[in-house]
């Protein structure tokens, strides 16, 4: 596992010292040691790699990995650059598409959104191969809740996409008056024609960006 050096380092520093995250390494561990596990250990942490906390303007929360050979790279819905565009990022680009008329492109590797301060985090950041959700409920969730907490902290103007209930939850943690909540359904296709589509996330995080005086995202992920 590569460990966590940038400035998210302090503020998640407690949460390495506590029972439940012990407990969540040793299990980690064991997995990885005794099972196929995705992402690649060495991305767990990809998100917090890739966008320090300084420079994090919109949180995309997703629930786990993908779980399919390859996909899994640490960023929530994004894979890597060879790898088929799954279901609900093929859903993403035409929500995308239709908001802001970006192209469709040929691959779904979204470390460009990452690096422009887009935070892209899974509820829990590790799955067993083929088995959606089989990491769930081992202290995952209790550690991207403190992130969520530091994040709510932040004094500063921030954007939360909130897709799908399970991330609609963590609203609650979200009492910050800086920061702009966007709610809509999943972009699975079992659920994105109740909402998703229509539902312009982009624009209005860019709007936002730009009242308040921030760049806002290029989101166009450019074919490869």
């Amino acid at each position: 596992m590569a460990m966590i050096q940038n400035d998210w380092l302090e503020p998640l520093n407690p949460e390495f010292r506590k029972p439940y995250y012990a407990e969540l390494f040793k299990f980690v561990k064991e997995e990885y040691a005794t099972r196929k596990v995705f992402p690649p250990a060495d991305d767990i942490f990809n998100a917090f790699h890739l966008t320090p906390l300084h420079e994090v303007k919109v949180v995309i929360l997703g629930q786990d990995p993908y779980h399919n050979d390859g996909q899994a790279h640490g960023l929530c819905f994004s894979v890597k650059p060879d790898v088929e565009v799954p279901p609900s990022l093929v859903n993403i680009y035409q929500e995308l598409h239709d908001d802001l008329g970006c192209y469709i492109p040929n691959n779904g590797y979204l470390t460009k959104w990452a690096k422009q301060g887009v935070l892209m985090l899974n509820t829990v950041l590790t799955v067993r191969a083929h088995q959606a959700n089989s990491h769930r409920g081992k202290g995952w969730e209790e550690f991207t809740d403190a992130a969520i907490r530091i994040l709510n902290e932040q004094d500063r103007p921030m954007v939360f996409i909130l897709w799908g209930s399970p991330a609609q939850k963590k609203a609650a943690m979200l009492h910050n008056p800086k920061h702009l909540i966007l709610k809509a359904p999943h972009p699975s296709p079992l659920s994105a024609f109740r909402g998703f589509f229509g539902s312009r996330p982009f624009s209005q995080t860019n709007e936002f960006l730009e009242r308040n005086g921030l760049t806002p995202i290029d989101w166009q992920i450019e074919n490869v």
